[in-house]
């Protein structure tokens, strides 16, 4: 007897960040000294987020290659650039109004610059690859490989740091970025290293998950929930018209953009990094978690279903414009129209043989 729990978990926008992420949350809220109480390995699987998202972010790094074509570094680069400003002015125009500290008061209690930079900042790249895909476009889908570089707490500090709020050391920036450096360089000077670091990416996401998890109180999530929904909504109109733009003004039809306009599920580890990093975020960190936890599963279900409302709309305008790519063509990849047309003339096909068949037998009849 087997039970598909993979399945079941994944059947969930994000979750196989969020559902473990639940969970820790679940015993944490039960009895919160549940690592402490077993110690040893269990209590490390507790308290090593830390630990688990370097790993993750060595691994990450090594997927991503340095020899890229112009077309990606055209297309990631805008993408990638255009998140980065608009987190920037985002986190300007909060961190005037607002600060480190989460709102204390209000319909707006809890929001804080700190979750809607980290919900801003990094895409949700399986989604991304996952759209661009389906719809035949493989170099947008490799464009990715520029834009993971916007994976981790490295960008959120940045954009803290400009937008005039606490800022970090050297030492600390470095060393945020760093294991994704340490994975690029491997990856690139070793394509076996590669190969080898790459499959662990996603087996890390549930780890880091649970031990997130294990430091939120379900408490705060009640009173989280609508403005975690209103989080996603404003990443996905906010990133959402911005990318569109910028992928229209590098040469694209803007499906790109509007696939990108999403939030990672990883992006839920950045608050509690960048507060381990500068403690004038503690205050904010957790609900912070919540917040972007919330954004990723707004954004993973409405992303798809825009993409593809604005995918059959601009096949009724100008189907040449949704061409598949040359190589998707090859690999056998369809848009989904296309495949929805062929799969339609293979019915009609396989009922025209069979009413010949069954016509022929009707003539042989005495």
């Amino acid at each position: 007897m087997s039970l598909p729990i993979k399945a079941g978990i994944e059947r969930v926008p994000g979750g196989m960040m969020l559902v473990p992420l639940l969970l820790g949350a679940v015993i944490n809220t039960a009895h919160s000294g549940t690592g402490e109480y077993f110690g040893s390995f269990t209590g490390a699987l507790f308290s090593g987020s830390l630990t688990i998202l370097a790993v993750f972010y060595v691994c990450m790094g090594a997927t991503i290659d340095v020899r890229t074509t112009p077309y990606i570094l055209r297309k990631g680069g805008a993408l990638l650039a255009t998140k980065a400003a608009v987190a920037i002015i985002v986190g300007v125009v909060l961190g005037h109004f607002i600060g480190e500290t989460p709102v204390d008061g209000g319909a707006f209690a809890g929001i804080s610059t700190l979750a809607v930079v980290a919900a801003l900042n990094d895409t949700n790249g399986g989604l991304y690859m996952a759209l661009m895909g389906q719809f035949g476009r493989s170099k947008d889908a490799a464009a990715y490989s520029l834009m993971s570089l916007e994976s981790g707490p490295f960008l959120t500090m940045v954009t803290l740091g400009v937008a005039g709020l606490s800022a970090f050391p050297w030492q600390t920036m470095l060393g945020a970025i760093m294991p994704l450096l340490v994975g690029m360089i491997l990856g690139n000077l070793d394509p076996q290293m590669r190969k080898f670091l790459a499959p662990a990416v996603p087996v890390c996401i549930p780890f880091f998950g649970f031990a997130l998890g294990t430091g939120i109180d379900l408490g705060t999530v009640w009173t989280a929930g609508l403005l975690g929904i209103g989080l996603g909504l404003f990443v996905l109109v906010v990133s959402g018209s911005t990318l569109f733009a910028a992928d229209r003004l590098v040469g694209g039809n803007g499906l790109a953009g509007l696939a990108a306009a999403s939030t990672a599920g990883n992006a839920a580890a950045v608050p509690a990094l960048v507060a381990a990093a500068n403690p004038a975020y503690e205050e904010a960190a957790a609900e912070a978690t919540v917040l972007v936890a919330a954004s990723v599963v707004v954004t993973s279900l409405l992303v798809p279903v825009i993409t593809l409302a604005y995918y059959k709309r601009l096949q009724r305008r100008d189907p040449d414009a949704t061409a598949p790519d040359p190589a998707a063509v090859e690999a056998g990849e369809q848009p989904p129209v296309a495949r929805n047309a062929q799969a339609d003339a293979e019915t009609d096909a396989e009922t025209d043989a069979e009413t010949d068949v069954r016509h022929a037998a009707r003539g042989r009849r005495p």
